[in-house]
């Protein structure tokens, strides 16, 4: 009971929050702003896997927040509604760049059965003096692998698997469907697990 009466209370903190930073209150707009700049910060930089981009889609998201803030309906969660934005921003960037960049296709991409996928796993390394130096094989395997997904199945993965949000969260911070999200989280799964086969957990 005690912590359904500090979750409330944090709610309705943020809610008042969000008023006041509505209502022009810049002081409550930093305020609001500080809790959430770290999950923004760490968010960008998994979608990005590159520090520098990461900050400027930072900064970009918090002008963007600062802009927008009158139209946050709060029919969804705040954080659901900052994800979105720092998913556009990050996919705004990659079709930019787009044109500069060799993408490969979709359909080159394996895909599983159409049944349900397993979430994406990898083996433990195990302990003893050879476990710091396999994570960090398999970290960067791992970050490579990322990278070469389309960004449309990257935040996906990232959003599901890495964020651990829910399908149905996911699509709304996407603006697609469920049945999308579990299509492009099966193909990410796919092709990542092709990638980074021996250290797929079986």
């Amino acid at each position: 009971m005690v912590g359904e009466d500090v979750t409330w209370s944090q709610k309705e903190a943020e809610a008042d929050l969000i008023r006041q930073a509505r209502e022009g209150d810049e002081g409550a707009f930093t305020d609001l702003m500080k809790q959430y700049q770290s999950i923004v910060l760490n968010f960008a930089h998994k979608v990005c896997r590159d520090q520098a981009k990461a900050e400027e889609t930072f900064q970009d998201t918090f002008i963007n927040v600062y802009q927008k803030l009158s139209q946050f309906d709060g029919r969804s969660k705040f954080s659901t509604w900052l994800y979105s934005i720092v998913t556009n921003n990050c996919l705004m960037k990659r079709r930019r760049r787009k044109i500069d960049e060799k993408m490969q296709a979709y359909d080159e991409f394996p895909v599983g059965k159409e049944g349900a996928e397993p979430a994406f796993q990898v083996a433990d390394p195990g302990h003893g003096p050879m476990q710091t130096l396999m994570n960090k094989e398999l970290q960067d395997h791992l970050d490579r692998a990322i990278l070469r997904l389309p960004m449309e199945y990257r935040v996906v993965f990232i959003l599901r698997d890495l964020e651990e949000n829910s399908n149905e969260e996911t699509a709304a911070i996407l603006g697609i469907s469920a049945e999308a999200t579990k299509s492009r989280l099966r193909r990410a799964r796919a092709f990542l697990r092709q990638q980074l086969n021996e250290y797929v957990a079986e």
